[in-house]
């Protein structure tokens, strides 16, 4: 089902109209990767509507996880959890990830990176054939690997570049959506307008399963016309107890002003996490908001990174199992480099971030003790 984003969630609601630009139609499903799926499954659509069958292809970044389904694994680009499902959907390109402290190349000079990032995905457009490329799927910051945020006119230029090669941009938003990063959507924290945007997750809060792939309305213009439809549905796509669930989820982040929290706050989690740096183990601390990564290392000095064993002895064999048991719910993973990841509830503020730094400086001193 396609329908209209609503002005008001009820009557007499405060009007949020959190979405960017004119996307005003909504595709309900039930989580992330199903969006991802139903955004590719349209970008496709689109184009053999209106003339051009041969876009077909996706660009998404190195390391970038996109969901489970076949559409969504071949949008993701973390080989270890495709190849048991191999072959899967053809036309997924990869380009570089905004991970800047792994850019030494470009010193400190993350404009500059940014501009070389984005004009990664041109070069890979122009590789496969512009006639052939239908969308670009990025998070606003990127989950796997550890919190890559966008460097400074990183998506503007991808704006730019999508323009000019009528391309699609899908702004991922599964995790970064609902005051993640202290607006309804990162395409609003950083100031760029995607085609359609994907979201889950803090829709309902986790509460109950929802899902929604949001597009602009002239991609959905085509399929309006009395004979046409868009042929893809999920079974409990907007199940009625969900939506309920999110209307009271998105009232309550209306009335405590849940995003203006976390713009007020986080330059203080940032402040309190940065107090982690004297430690030897710890590499960078990046991300936004209220969504942090902290990347391992073995040698702060040249960013030596641990090797497999290392990082399974180091994450799944110490970490994992010693923050959870001194109180702190994260993520230890090695997708990319070894990162410890952090989300707090987004009601969080100056205690809680002194708890959190407390459990992570005294885990994260043992583990470099037993290194």
């Amino acid at each position: 089902m396609v329908v209209r984003a609503p002005r008001r969630h009820r009557a007499g609601r405060t009007d949020l109209r959190p979405h960017p630009g004119d996307l005003n139609r909504v595709f309900f499903t039930t989580g992330g990767s199903e969006a991802v799926e139903a955004a590719w499954k349209l970008a496709r659509a689109y184009y053999k509507r209106v003339g051009k069958p041969t876009k077909h292809k996706v660009v998404s970044r190195f390391i970038a996880y996109h969901g489970t389904s076949m559409g969504a694994l071949s949008i993701t680009g973390l080989p270890g959890i495709k190849s048991d499902f191999e072959p899967l959907v053809p036309g997924g390109i990869k380009v570089p990830n905004t991970n800047f402290y792994r850019a030494p190349e470009h010193g400190d000079d993350p404009e500059a990176f940014g501009r070389w990032a984005a004009d990664e995905i041109a070069r890979a457009i122009e590789r496969e054939g512009p006639d052939t490329v239908a969308a670009v799927f990025l998070e606003p910051v990127q989950n796997s690997g550890g919190c890559f945020p966008p460097p400074p006119g990183y998506f503007q230029r991808v704006r730019e570049i999508c323009d000019a090669y009528d391309v699609l941009l899908v702004s991922d938003e599964v995790i970064c959506s609902w005051g993640r990063l202290g607006e309804y959507f990162g395409a609003i924290r950083y100031g760029y307008q995607p085609d359609i945007i994907t979201t889950a997750k803090g829709l309902t809060s986790g509460y109950s399963p929802l899902g929604a792939m949001i597009a602009s309305d002239r991609l959905i213009e085509p399929f309006l016309d009395e004979t046409a439809m868009f042929a893809h549905g999920v079974t409990f796509g907007g199940h009625p107890v969900s939506c309920a669930v999110a209307l009271a989820n998105l009232d309550i982040f209306a009335r405590e002003d849940l995003t203006g929290h976390v713009r007020a706050n986080e330059a203080a989690f940032r402040a309190t996490l940065e107090r982690l740096n004297d430690l030897p183990i710890v590499g960078d601390i990046r991300g936004d908001g209220y969504f942090y990564g902290i990347e391992l290392v073995k040698d702060k000095a040249t960013r030596a990174t641990f090797d497999d064993d290392e990082s399974e002895r180091l994450l799944r064999g110490f970490l994992s199992t010693a923050l959870f048991r001194a109180g702190l719910y994260c993520r230890a993973d090695d997708r990319g480099d070894p990162v410890v990841q952090l989300a707090p509830p987004l009601i969080a503020e100056q205690q809680q971030f002194d708890e959190m730094e407390q459990i992570l400086r005294a885990v994260l001193a043992e583990a470099w003790q037993r290194l």
